[in-house]
Parts: C-alpha cells; sequence; structure tokens
C-alpha cells in the first residue's frame, strides 16, 4: 500500500477518535452539494452524487441532513455556492501535494493554503507543475480476510482493475466513472464495501526513509487537511509502515 494510502487510513482511524468527526461531515456535505449542482439530485443517475451520498451514509451523516444538503445543490433551497479550486505543490524533500477545495471565497483560501505551505516547509507551484504525476481513480476498501485469487476473479468480472492488501482488508481500483457499478457488483458477491471513494493515485513514489523528514511530509500533510475548505491531500511519498505507527502513536 503507498504510502498517502498509509496516511488516510492513518488520519481516518484518528478521526474516528476526536472532535474532528464534525469537521469531516462538513467536508462531506459540501462534495454532496457540489455533486448535485453540477449533475442532479438524483443518485440513480448522477454517479458522483451516489458516491458521495454513499460516502456520506459510510461516516453516519444523517440522512436529512444529505438530503438538505442535495437540495441545497440544486437551489431548492438556499445556500452557500461553493467553487472548486486545486492547488499544486511541494512537501519537504521535493514530495508533489495536490490539493482539492471547496470555498465561498477563493481569494481567502488561496491565501490561507499558501500560507500554511510556507509555514510548514513546503511550497506553492503553478497550475500543472505536478498534477501530471497523478492519475484518478475510484477505490473501494473491501473487508478481508479473503482468498486472493477468488478476489481477483471478482474484481475482475466488477469491472476493477486491480486490488492490494491492506492490512486484513483489500482495495480495489477502478476507473472514476466505474465506482458505483463496481460497488454493486462486488456487493452481489456478497463482499462487503467499508468504504468507495474517488481519488488521485501516484504514477509513482518518494521513498522516505528518515523519520525526522518524514515527520515534515505528514505535519505539513495534517496542516492543510485541517483547514475548513480542503477537501482532500494527496501525495506521492512512500514511508515505512514502521514510521507511519510511529505518526500514529
Amino acid at each position: 500500500m503507498s504510502g498517502h494510502s498509509k496516511w488516510a487510513t492513518t488520519k481516518h482511524r484518528k478521526g474516528a477518535k476526536d472532535s474532528a468527526r464534525a469537521k469531516v461531515f462538513a467536508k462531506i456535505i459540501r462534495q454532496v452539494e457540489v455533486a448535485a449542482r453540477e449533475g442532479g439530485g438524483d443518485p440513480a443517475s448522477n454517479a458522483s452524487l451516489r458516491t458521495m451520498y454513499q460516502k456520506a451514509r459510510e461516516a453516519s451523516v444523517p440522512i436529512d441532513t444529505i438530503e438538505r444538503a442535495i437540495k441545497r445543490g440544486t437551489g431548492e433551497l438556499e445556500g452557500v455556492r461553493y467553487e472548486a479550486v486545486t492547488y499544486e505543490g511541494y512537501a519537504p524533500g521535493g514530495i508533489a501535494m495536490i490539493v482539492e477545495t471547496l470555498t465561498d471565497n477563493r481569494n481567502r483560501t488561496s491565501a490561507e493554503v499558501k500560507h500554511l505551505f510556507s509555514k510548514n516547509g513546503g511550497t506553492i507551484a503553478e497550475p500543472g507543475a505536478v498534477s501530471w504525476q497523478f492519475d484518478r481513480k475510484g477505490i473501494l476498501e473491501i473487508q478481508g480476510p479473503l482468498d486472493e485469487e477468488q478476489l481477483l476473479e471478482w474484481v475482475l468480472e466488477a469491472g476493477g482493475e486491480n486490488f492490494e492488501a491492506n492490512g486484513s482488508n483489500f482495495t480495489v481500483t477502478t476507473e472514476p466513472h466505474d465506482v458505483a457499478l463496481v460497488r454493486d457488483a462486488l456487493e452481489a458477491f456478497g463482499l462487503k464495501v467499508l468504504s468507495a471513494d474517488l481519488t488521485l493515485v501516484a504514477q509513482t513514489s518518494i521513498p522516505v526513509d528518515e523519520e525526522g523528514e518524514a515527520k515534515k511530509v505528514l505535519r505539513l500533510m495534517d496542516a492543510i487537511d485541517e483547514h475548513d475548505d480542503v477537501q482532500n491531500v494527496f501525495s506521492n511519498f512512500d514511508i515505512s509502515d514502521e514510521i507511519m505507527a510511529t505518526f500514529e502513536g
């Protein structure tokens, strides 16, 4: 599993244990609103909305909260209009980073994200400087343990691309527009899908072997991820399990 995926897993575990849950709710709700605004309010015909709806339910966001967000997105209810803005940059050691935000004030968010990069040893880059190193993918976490040969057969039949072990579970990769279809197919095989989301996957990873340098990278990613307007942070580092365990502790 890539270093970035390990960071995302660690972040999820930490968020489940502390007051970050409310902030997670707010970020997911923004994603629901934008998906509804861009593709309509029916999850059956809007694959992005369906994915975000399921993501919200997996995070235990109440159904009425999700439905109000959809109505704000479609204009049935008044609400703030969010704009998607993406930033690119580098963490210490030349690690590539992509930051996806949803904001109602582009100038404010831009200044604050740039400040977080500078304060934590990173640098902002021009648009396109690092995005070419990443591919947009769908990613699903499947509950294990499972027979890997059987899982591969099911994944390919469902339309997925590949899978890799993630602790006792498995991470399945798909094309972004196939997430909902692959999820339905895997569940039809009797598998338990723990989560499904859209992500950016680095084409190659940069190893970070020194603990001090690794902590600088993780500190920057955490600082940016905690910003209210930031929805996702992606990177191409590869940090060992031992160092990640130290960070989680």
